[in-house]
Order: C-alpha cells, then sequence, then structure tokens
C-alpha cells in the first residue's frame, strides 16, 4: 500500500485560502486586549486558527516537497526537508529579536506606563541573557508566544522518517504518527521550555504532528477522505453545535453543571497535547468546509478570496510579520486608547497591512528585474 505524494505544480486553492484566514486569525488572536478576538471561530470550538495552519501546512507539503522525494530520492529530499527547518529556525530567532526589541523600544518611548518585556514574560531574558541566549539557540527557552514555528520545525523534521517508512507501506508511517501521539500522555513526552522553572513548550511537537501529517496524509493520497453524505453532514454539524457551549468561556464558566463537564473533558480538548476531541472538532470543521465548496470552487478564483489566497501562498513572511505586527498593534492601542472604534480601525489596518506584505514578498519572488526588457 505504498503511495506516491502529488505532482509538483499542483496547487490546491483551497488549502491556500483557509490558511491565508488563519495567519490574518492568529495576528488578530495575539493583539493584546483585542476584544474582537473574543468572536473568532476558536472562541466557540476546541480547535482554532492554529489547528487550521498546522493542518494546512501538513497538506501542503505534500505538495511542495513530495515531488523531491519521489524524483530525486531520499537524500535531496531530506535536504531540502532541513533547508526549510533552516529558514524556520531563522525566522523563529528572527522573530524573537525583533519583538524583544520592539519590546524595549515601547518601554524606553512610549509614556503608556506599560512593562511591555515583563507583558511578554521576556524579563528572564534581559535579566540572565547568557542563560537565555543558549537556551534561544537550543530550543530549550520558549516562551509562550514565540512557540508555534519550534512546533512546526519539529514535524518538518519528522517528515524525512515519516516518508522513508512510507515507502515500505504508508500504514507503517501512519502507525507511527498515531504511536507517537499516544506516547504523550503515557510517557509524558515534552520538551522544557524555560530555565528558571519547569514547563513544558506549549505546543507539544510530539502530539502537534498528528494533525500536522493527518493533512499530509490526506493530501498524499495514503489516507481518503470521505465522501459528502448527509448523514455526515449532519454529525459534523451536530458535534460542533455540541462543542461551543463547552468552549465558550463565558458560557461554560457561569454554568456549573457546563463547567464541571468542561473540567471532565479537559485532557480530551487540551490544546497543548492536542486532545482528540479537538482532533476531531477540526476534522469536522474541515469535513463540512471542503462539502460547502464541493461544486463552487470557482469562489476560490473571485478577486475576494484572491487577498487571502495569496497571503496563505506567502505564509512565513505573514506569519512573521503578523506576530510582530500584533505587539506594534497593541501598543497603538495603548497609546490612542482602546474603544469601538479604534480597534476596528487598528484590526482592519493590520489585516490589510498583512495583505500588502503578501503581494509585496510575491513580487519580489517573482524576481521581476530578470524579465526582459521589450523592445
Amino acid at each position: 500500500m505504498t503511495s506516491d505524494l502529488p505532482a509538483s505544480g499542483t496547487r490546491d486553492l483551497r488549502l491556500d485560502f483557509f490558511r491565508g484566514l488563519a495567519l490574518l486569525l492568529i495576528f488578530v488572536a495575539h493583539m493584546p486586549d483585542n476584544w474582537l478576538a473574543q468572536y473568532r471561530p476558536g472562541a466557540f470550538g476546541f480547535s482554532d486558527s492554529a489547528d487550521i495552519f498546522v493542518f494546512v501546512s501538513g497538506s501542503a507539503v505534500a505538495f511542495a516537497y513530495g515531488p523531491s522525494f519521489r524524483r530525486a530520492g531520499f537524500i535531496v529530499g531530506t535536504a531540502r526537508i532541513l533547508r526549510r527547518c533552516a529558514q524556520l529556525y531563522i525566522g523563529h530567532l528572527g522573530l524573537f529579536f525583533t519583538v524583544a526589541a520592539l519590546c524595549v523600544a515601547g518601554n524606553r518611548f512610549l509614556t503608556t506606563n506599560i512593562d511591555y518585556i515583563e507583558s511578554l514574560n521576556l524579563g528572564y531574558f534581559f535579566d540572565h541573557t547568557e542563560q537565555a541566549l543558549v537556551g534561544l539557540y537550543t530550543l530549550t527557552y520558549v516562551p509562550n508566544y514565540f512557540d508555534i514555528l519550534p512546533m512546526y520545525i519539529v514535524a518538518m523534521a519528522m517528515l524525512p522518517v515519516v516518508m522513508l517508512f512510507a515507502r515500505l507501506d504508508s500504514r507503517l508511517a501512519g502507525l507511527t504518527c498515531i504511536a507517537l501521539y499516544l506516547a504523550v500522555p503515557l510517557f509524558k513526552l515534552e520538551l522544557p521550555a524555560e530555565i528558571s522553572f519547569d514547563r513544558p513548550w506549549f505546543f507539544n511537537p510530539f502530539a502537534w504532528q498528528f494533525l500536522f501529517f493527518t493533512g499530509l496524509f490526506l493530501s498524499a493520497g495514503w489516507l481518503k477522505a470521505p465522501p459528502v453524505r448527509r448523514w455526515l453532514v449532519v454529525f459534523c454539524a451536530v458535534f460542533l453545535i455540541l462543542s461551543i457551549p463547552l468552549s465558550h468561556y463565558p458560557t461554560y464558566s457561569r454554568v456549573a453543571w457546563l463547567n464541571t463537564m468542561r473540567t471532565h473533558l479537559e485532557p480530551f480538548v487540551t490544546k497543548s497535547d492536542l486532545g482528540i476531541l479537538r482532533w476531531l472538532h477540526f476534522l469536522c470543521l474541515a469535513y463540512l468546509a471542503a462539502a460547502l465548496l464541493k461544486g463552487r470552487e470557482r469562489i476560490l478564483k473571485s478577486s475576494l478570496a484572491a487577498p487571502f489566497i495569496k497571503t496563505g501562498q506567502q505564509s512565513l513572511s505573514v506569519f512573521l510579520s503578523g506576530m510582530a505586527l500584533s505587539v506594534l498593534a497593541g501598543m497603538a492601542l495603548d497609546v490612542i486608547r482602546r474603544n469601538m472604534l479604534s480597534i476596528v480601525l487598528v484590526n482592519g489596518a493590520g489585516i490589510g497591512i498583512l495583505m500588502l506584505i503578501a503581494y509585496l514578498v510575491a513580487w519580489f519572488k517573482s524576481q521581476p528585474w530578470r524579465a526582459k526588457v521589450r523592445q
């Protein structure tokens, strides 16, 4: 039951669209004291924009890197993956130093009486820089705001191993991912995120790889997506509706029996270790999205969808820019004060800027300076 990954040049606009949407939601969610974040989809379900980003990234890997393993062999394919991991690693370090510099500038030049260094829990870095630098470069010091890319790096680094097993049988690769996921609660598999006290990575890569490779297996054809069936649509819709009161904190925190139920469900919906109900919740969302788009794919070629698709196609640049921009947007709101108008304007401006960055990065990647001059 071996299978090749998709051919290069094939692009699923659905992946680009939803990854772009996820990146914009991540920007909104990370902006400090942003009341609009209370109305993002992730506030009403077990899964959120991070799940979209990880799943779609896994799916996109099948199209982007699969041909290297098929045509050029395992060594060349692995080399491409290591190159991408290096890019992610450099991006992670660059994001950390950029945000740290923004926090220093905010403390020095703004009169908001807010300690931006402490607000992001970066005090240890500035108080114990020597130890923190070692931890930063070895990924043993991973503050909460900077925890998505390290998880993504580990998931990407696992890809050559999964591909090696898939050469024998794709089921063996799948069982390996499942076994690693199950080992997380059984053997407490985790990586250290702090030096001065005990805290693991917020996104446990050994758990989140399960969602990443779910996306890859579906795109590779190793796992068949279920066809659109009315009963399955109803099941997914009911599951999503029932999850709302158990996911919306203002709701379940005020109702005693809901709060008790949520407490019992916590191991199955946890974000850090990707609870199984969280995984299922996302798959239900993905199934409904695919069902709704079936036969309506032309929507993705409209001018309205184009900016989201372009944003998703430049994911790393937009992600890094969005995380830094969230800090700047929060500072801007601290200065001009938060009200309905200012928050809407700052959120809208930030989303517009990220879309413009995506188009600008795409323009640079097209290398227009190499185009032949028309006679």
